[in-house]
């Protein structure tokens, strides 16, 4: 995975946002900073990219909010973080139909649900997303 490859940034939870943040309602928009693995990717993450909230485990993994990376990652003292404005969607997209789309197939959070956060998408992948989100996507890139 080279520089040019990230299309999107995918942010994994085990918690689904209404978790993350109490009264996160769809199509709300929140100011967060997510906690992520130190590793190299953390370099190339910049303001202004894409990213998008991963709901892991049994209970509707998938994509639960979509949004803007914000700001540099923050090397506090908990660890690193991202900051990032998501929001959230009516209708998140099932892990399911994502496993079911060509474009998703060598999605690293697919292939791999245990692996990096933050993990990311090409933008094959990102188009499937999109695809399925059709004009609620719209919201995610405002103010």
């Amino acid at each position: 995975m080279g520089e040019g490859d990230v299309a999107c940034w995918v942010l994994k939870s085990s918690r689904p946002p209404e978790d993350i943040d109490p009264g996160w309602a769809a199509p709300d928009v929140r100011h967060l900073s997510r906690c992520v693995r130190r590793t190299y990717r953390l370099h190339l993450i910049e303001a202004g990219q894409p990213c998008l909230l991963w709901v892991s485990g049994r209970e509707r993994p998938g994509v639960h909010a979509l949004g803007v990376v914000t700001g540099a990652v923050d090397d506090g003292p908990d660890g690193p973080a991202v900051p990032v404005r998501l929001a959230r969607l009516s209708d998140p997209v099932p892990r399911a139909e994502l496993l079911a789309d060509p474009r998703m197939r060598d999605a690293e959070v697919l292939r791999m649900p245990a692996g990096s956060n933050p993990s990311w998408l090409s933008a094959g992948q990102f188009a499937a997303v999109l695809d399925r989100l059709g004009d609620a996507a719209l919201g995610a890139w405002g103010p």
